[in-house]
C-alpha cells in the first residue's frame, strides 16, 4: 500500500472524518484486520484563509508547500489537502511538490461527470465559490456551475467560518442553507448541489438537502482510498 500524507487542520472538523473514514475504507475495502499507514500535517486555517482574503498566493503556495515537504520527509508517497479552498494553488503546489497530489475538485468533476449532471451549483467559502479555480475543470466538461447571489453567499461564508469550521451546527443555519439551494433549483435548475466545503457535510447531506449532494470530502476519500490501494 501506498503511504498517504494528509494536509490536515482546514479545519480540525474534516480532518478528523478524513482520518476515519480512510483508515476503516481501507480496512474494509481489503477485508481483513489492517490500517494504512499515514501522516497528518495539521496547518491552522484561519492563516489559510487570511491569505486568501489578501490574495497572497504566493505566500499560501509557501505555506502549503511547507506542510507537503514535511510529510514526504515522513516517507508519505502522495499528498492531499483536506479542504477546498487551499486548491485555489493546487496547480502551482503540484509544480513544486516531491510528491504526488489528488485534486478534490478534479475527483468532485470526475463524479458529477460519472452522473451525468449538466447543471449544479456550488457552496463554499466565498473564495471557492466566486474563484475560478473550482469550476474550470466542470466547465471543461460542458457542466454548468451556479453560485448563489451575493447575499446569500455572505450569509454561507459567514456561517462557515463562524460556526462549521468550529464544530457548530445550528437548525436555523441548516434551514437558511435548505432556503438557497431551494431557490437555486427553481430559478437556476440545478441538479445537484456541490458541498465544496469539507465543513458543509456536518450540515448537509442528501436526506435534508432539496436536490442530491456531491459531497467532496467523500468523494475525495474514496478516490484517497483507490490510490493507497493501487501501491
Amino acid at each position: 500500500m501506498k503511504k498517504l500524507g494528509l494536509v490536515g487542520g482546514m479545519g480540525p472538523e474534516s480532518t478528523i472524518p478524513y482520518y476515519h473514514d480512510i483508515v476503516y475504507g481501507v480496512q474494509e475495502a481489503l477485508g481483513k484486520s489492517i490500517f494504512p499507514e499515514l501522516s497528518i500535517e495539521s496547518v491552522n486555517v484561519f492563516e489559510v484563509l487570511r491569505l486568501c482574503g489578501e490574495k497572497k498566493y504566493d505566500e499560501l503556495t509557501e505555506y502549503l508547500i511547507r506542510a507537503i515537504n514535511n510529510l514526504a520527509k515522513s516517507g508519505a508517497d502522495f499528498a492531499v489537502l483536506s479542504a477546498n479552498t487551499p486548491h485555489i494553488v493546487f496547480d502551482k503546489l503540484k509544480e513544486q511538490s516531491p510528491i504526488p497530489l489528488i485534486s478534490i475538485v478534479e475527483a468532485a468533476c470526475e463524479e458529477a461527470r460519472r452522473r451525468e449532471l449538466k447543471k449544479i451549483g456550488l457552496l463554499g467559502t466565498i473564495f471557492t465559490m466566486t474563484g475560478e479555480f473550482f469550476k474550470i475543470p466542470f466547465v471543461k466538461n460542458e457542466i454548468q456551475v451556479t453560485i448563489p447571489s451575493e447575499s446569500e453567499m455572505e450569509l454561507i461564508n459567514d456561517k462557515i467560518s463562524t460556526e462549521l469550521e468550529l464544530g457548530i451546527v445550528k437548525e436555523e443555519t441548516l434551514l437558511s442553507f435548505q432556503k438557497v439551494i431551494s431557490r437555486m433549483k427553481d430559478e437556476d435548475g440545478i441538479e445537484a448541489i456541490v458541498l465544496g466545503c469539507t465543513e458543509l457535510p456536518l450540515l448537509l447531506n442528501d436526506e435534508v438537502s432539496p436536490v442530491p449532494c456531491l459531497d467532496t470530502m467523500q468523494i475525495h476519500i474514496n478516490s484517497i482510498i483507490k490510490n493507497i490501494l493501487e501501491g
